[in-house]
């Protein structure tokens, strides 16, 4: 088992440090924040504490980057130039170009770069997956996503960048494809500059359109997904405990009539099937999926390239946020 080392021990990095202790292969903590990291040592008497990034990096055969988004770039180069294997929660970076960068220097040095995509490694939504790639639903006419709640208010990123990684990712997996353009439009209630409430709707090809609701500040706490089909349609609802995934058999069928038009559409209503899905804690499933490719040297489901096409999007969603909404091309 390769050493690990989490950087990071702030919102998510504990559920990190968990899931790789469980395992058998965590090494070493860091964390810039000495009252934190002190609570982490108390946790984990027989694990590596330091506050010193270089000294877990030196210290670990693969680092985990669970910082802010913003210190995700500079952390994972690092952790790259001396040759260790590395996964980065999400967003990779802030900036293409920086994200780009790290591809390179993972591909050069023949290293793994993983992004922390969780929601491709829920099994709910790999079984959606399957009924996309299998063609269940027929063609997808449109998709549309809420991710809602109120709280966690952040100060250093808006509902964009913290919550937008996560939909997108599923989107653009469920797709299989980049959009061809993107809007964006939302507004900072409780902080200057930093959007408490974002849509965004994606244009793909073939009239398929894909909208996302963002929100921290809200009544309900939300995380559904739905997709809409010419044979059927799909819900994803992440806070069900059990029945997390529900197909419905809905339509509109048309038969040719040249008595009247209307009589040509005509709704259907069937059964809504619950499919049996063995659920497994999906960031037990991404930690172990890492620890995989780096002991087979193989490519993650959410390598440093899908990491790079969410940001792509999320920026081009901040540009079009920012000018109140214009559609920015993507292809």
């Amino acid at each position: 088992m390769p050493k690990v080392g989490v950087i990071g021990a702030g919102y998510w990095g504990p559920n990190l440090i968990r899931n790789f202790c469980e395992m058998g292969c965590l090494e070493v903590i860091c964390d810039k924040d000495k009252k934190r990291l002190n609570k982490m040592g108390r946790e984990y008497s027989t694990i590596k504490t330091t506050v010193n990034v270089d000294e877990a990096i030196s210290n670990a055969d693969a680092i985990v980057v669970a910082t802010e988004a913003g210190s995700h770039y500079k952390i994972a180069k690092k952790a790259l130039v001396a040759n260790k294997d590395v996964f980065v929660e999400k967003p990779l970076t802030l900036s293409i170009q920086e994200g780009e960068e790290l591809i390179k220097l993972a591909k050069e040095r023949a290293l793994i770069l993983m992004v922390g995509h969780i929601l491709l490694y829920h099994p709910a939504v790999k079984k959606l997956k399957e009924y996309v790639r299998d063609s269940t639903f027929g063609d997808i006419y449109y998709i549309y996503s809420q991710r809602v709640n109120l709280g966690q208010i952040r100060k250093d990123e808006d509902a964009l960048w913290s919550f937008g990684p996560h939909d997108v990712s599923v989107i653009l997996y469920l797709m299989d494809e980049m959009p061809d353009k993107i809007t964006a439009t939302g507004e900072a209630y409780l902080q200057k500059g930093v959007k408490d409430v974002v849509f965004i709707t994606l244009y793909f090809t073939n009239k398929v359109i894909a909208h996302i609701h963002l929100s921290w500040l809200d009544p309900h706490k939300i995380r559904k997904i739905t997709v809409v089909g010419a044979k059927k349609m799909a819900v994803f609802d992440d806070m069900e405990t059990i029945e997390k995934l529900r197909v419905y058999d809905k339509g509109v069928d048309y038969k040719p009539s040249f008595k009247s038009y209307a009589k040509t559409l005509t709704i259907r209503t069937g059964d809504i099937l619950i499919p049996k899905i063995e659920m497994n804690e999906p960031l037990r499933l991404e930690c172990q999926h890492f620890i995989e490719c780096v002991i087979k040297r193989s490519k993650p489901l959410s390598d440093g390239e899908n990491g790079i096409k969410v940001t792509k999007i999320l920026q081009a969603a901040q540009r079009s946020l920012y000018k109140e909404g214009i559609p920015i091309q993507i292809r």
